[in-house]
């Protein structure tokens, strides 16, 4: 079996009274790509959120059960909610840079972090760029606004942005959802190759880009993980009927 980098146990998820994830049981493997699906509402990008406690931010939200990251609870009394969030980076459906330059979208997260060398900060801005597959396309534009870039080229700085703090796991909430074909192809390339060197939890809506970029799938209807495993087995042989309605169409 691969290794395990981070997993949950009887996690349950609640809004105030609404209880949106319940019993969630599910193991996340290094240096794998595990995809969540299922239809629209049914709790996936609550699960995603809850990795890096994203929905701390929600008035009412509490949680219970366990989510552990090498071995502690992400949600224990001690944990530094801050340096959660730069080991467990995240990249959102619509990409978000912020009105800076294209360098110092990349470089804020390491300016916040303390780094104060120059030659430092320049150096990873330029390794994540080419980590994101778009320092090609950016090097001589260093200084423009980042809001001047396409929308897939805004999708692959925002993931630079969350790779220039040397994260160990990324969480991508449908990164793909607002683009065209070929910027879509683009960030699965780019999903293919950072899984050598990150695990990568990702939401899709498109189950056929679930089975393209991910090893490991979950399926998910009405806040429960219904089933998990290799993907080919998920996408093929599904063990629930369930599982194989949505796969196939009958619903969703």
């Amino acid at each position: 079996m691969p290794d395990v980098k981070m997993y949950t146990r009887n996690f349950d998820f609640y809004y105030g009274k609404f209880k949106a994830l319940t019993n969630t049981n599910l193991d996340i493997y290094r240096n794998k790509v595990i995809g969540l699906i299922g239809p629209s509402g049914c709790g996936k990008s609550t699960f995603l959120r809850s990795l890096n406690r994203m929905n701390d931010i929600i008035v009412g939200t509490r949680v219970e059960g366990e989510v552990v990251l090498d071995g502690v609870d992400i949600y224990g009394r001690n944990v530094d909610v801050v340096d959660l969030r730069r080991q467990i980076g995240m990249v959102f459906q619509k990409s978000n840079p912020f009105p800076k330059s294209i360098f110092d979208n990349i470089a804020y997260g390491l300016r916040i972090n303390g780094e104060r060398n120059k030659e430092v900060i320049a150096h990873r801005v330029e390794e994540s760029l080419k980590d994101a597959a778009i320092w090609d396309e950016v090097k001589d534009r260093m200084n423009d606004s980042a809001m001047e870039l396409s929308g897939g080229q805004q999708q692959r700085l925002c993931i630079a942005r969350a790779l220039a703090v040397k994260p160990e796991i990324i969480l991508m909430d449908e990164p793909a959802s607002a683009l065209d074909p070929i910027a879509t192809q683009k960030i699965e390339e780019l999903i293919f190759k950072l899984k050598e060197q990150y695990t990568i939890v990702i939401v899709t809506h498109n189950m056929q880009q679930a089975a393209r970029v991910s090893d490991y799938t979950a399926f998910f209807y009405m806040g429960e993980m219904i089933e998990y495993g290799e993907t080919d087995q998920i996408f093929t042989r599904p063990k629930l009927k369930k599982t194989e309605d949505y796969i196939t169409g009958r619903f969703g």
